[in-house]
């Protein structure tokens, strides 16, 4: 099976191809220049495996939350590829991406949501399957839904915007944490061959961002 899979959720862009368990990626930081990039980079990394889009299998891509335009981005460009090429899609969480990416079986996987609030979520790594633990949501930090038990590690851009307050949210929970972490296309290719396995890609058509957040701008009354 042979799998494409890219991520504009956050200023990060990253594609990956899963080639019968291989996986090569690339991933750079683009800042706003997602829609310049992704292309000439699916391009090159294309033609690193020898392929052809009508090669592939299905196409995945990171669903949200994250970045509004980002995701808009990233849907729209999965779409039109494997619409043209006849191909199932998958969306895969971010912030589930963000936890297969983190060095532990428990995580919390924050992302920062701008405006004093984060996207949260977190999971749990049982039998070499991810658990949800807590459902994606948005909130303040300081309000971040409880989890039980220790040895929790903590992930994404949340814990470098918001880390003091994240800290005392889970203190005595938390072993570590890294504020670097991005969401990777590398991570979603992984999450998603087995579900394109079992036969659980979409038709591209149903692709929609998870943006969480219904709206990105508050009226003067709702300021005060």
């Amino acid at each position: 099976m042979k799998l494409l899979a890219l991520d504009t959720s956050t200023e990060n862009c990253s594609l990956a191809l899963w080639l019968d368990g291989e996986v090569l990626s690339r991933q750079e930081l683009a800042g706003q220049r997602h829609s310049d990039l992704l292309l000439p980079m699916l391009e090159a990394l294309l033609g690193d495996a020898g392929l052809t889009l009508g090669a592939l299998d299905g196409i995945a891509f990171g669903e949200g939350p994250g970045s509004f335009t980002g995701l808009r981005i990233g849907c729209g460009v999965a779409q039109g590829l494997a619409l043209g090429a006849d191909l199932p899609v998958l969306g895969i969480s971010t912030l589930l991406a963000l936890a297969a990416a983190a060095p532990g079986e428990r995580v919390i996987a924050c992302l920062d949501a701008r405006i004093g609030e984060i996207y949260h979520a977190a999971y749990e790594q049982r039998d070499g399957l991810w658990t949800t633990v807590c459902e994606p949501s948005l909130g303040l930090a300081q309000d971040a839904p409880a989890v039980g038990g220790s040895g929790w590690v903590g992930a994404g851009s949340g814990f470098a915007a918001y880390g003091e307050a994240l800290q005392a949210r889970y203190a005595g929970q938390l072993i570590s944490s890294d504020g670097s972490v991005y969401p990777q296309a590398r991570e979603m290719v992984e999450l998603a061959a087995p579900l394109f396995a079992q036969g659980l890609g979409q038709d591209a058509a149903l692709a929609a961002p998870l943006y969480i957040r219904n709206k990105v701008a508050l009226k003067m009354s709702e300021r005060t």
